[in-house]
């Protein structure tokens, strides 16, 4: 296995002046999501994104 194959594909989600959402498709298949916020990070697994886009969508 190469190093590139180690390596995870990203991609952006969205994109502001201060904010950045991207995914990852790791080499082991899973997908995960990361939202960048100043200089805070948060990591979700699949379940858990899809878990806090359900949060989001009820408060708009």
């Amino acid at each position: 296995m190469s190093k590139s194959d180690l390596e995870p594909k990203t991609q952006t989600l969205a994109e502001t002046e201060n904010y950045l959402v991207w995914s990852a498709e790791e080499p082991d298949g899973e997908t995960t999501y990361h939202m960048e916020l100043n200089n805070v990070t948060l990591h979700f697994f699949e379940e858990e994104w899809q878990e806090f886009l359900e949060l989001v969508h009820i408060l708009k």
